[in-house]
């Protein structure tokens, strides 16, 4: 593991601090790692969001709104199950 450095403004950690207590994080460090997790996992769903809109419109076959409709829901389950978010 690497160590890095930054600096952040006083209100800035006085929200991070407040936040550790009320989430029960060890420390700051935790915290910042888990912030930083987060705000990746973030963008790679924007980015595969991106990707998939590309797409929109392209179909030559018309769907009802009840087939989208169940491809979103499974489409959500595979994202899941992919991402590990289940409980």
């Amino acid at each position: 593991m690497e160590t890095i450095s930054v600096k952040f403004q006083e209100e800035i950690l006085k929200r991070v601090d407040e936040n550790i207590a009320e989430h029960n994080f060890n420390s700051r460090t935790e915290f910042i790692r888990e912030a930083v997790r987060d705000k990746l996992e973030d963008l790679s769903r924007d980015d595969i969001i991106k990707e998939f809109m590309k797409f929109r419109g392209k179909a030559k076959k018309k769907t009802t709104d009840k087939e989208r409709k169940k491809a979103r829901e499974e489409a959500l389950q595979e994202l899941i199950k992919e991402r590990g978010w289940e409980p």
